[in-house]
């Protein structure tokens, strides 16, 4: 599903992730949860994410501004999930955090 359209500016985080075979159980539950959480942080305004079968994913989440992501990066939970992620769930990632200065959209 797309994401709603915010006012401008807002912040976007883009995490683009490579998967492991390990623990795909653990890793939907924790993903989930990751979700729930993040819609309860101050500052969160939505998301978007897709995996494909070769286990490469694209997660973007929205932001209000910098600080909100800060403290979303902070989050307790948020911090041992990424650590378990870093040891078992994924090859590889990349986080990128952006400036939205416009956007466009079709329906």
């Amino acid at each position: 599903m797309i994401a709603a359209r915010f006012a401008t500016p807002y912040y976007a985080v883009i995490f683009t992730s490579l998967r492991t075979a390990q623990g795909a159980g653990d890793y939907e539950q924790a993903a989930h949860r990751m979700v729930e959480l993040a819609r309860e942080q101050r500052g969160f305004l939505g998301m978007e994410s897709t995996r494909g079968e070769d286990g490469l994913g694209i997660t973007v989440s929205y932001w209000s501004d910098e600080q909100a992501i800060q403290a979303w990066k902070h989050h307790a939970e948020h911090a041992d999930v990424r650590q378990q992620g870093r040891a078992s769930w994924y090859r590889a990632f990349t986080t990128r955090v952006c400036k939205v200065e416009r956007d466009y959209s079709f329906d």
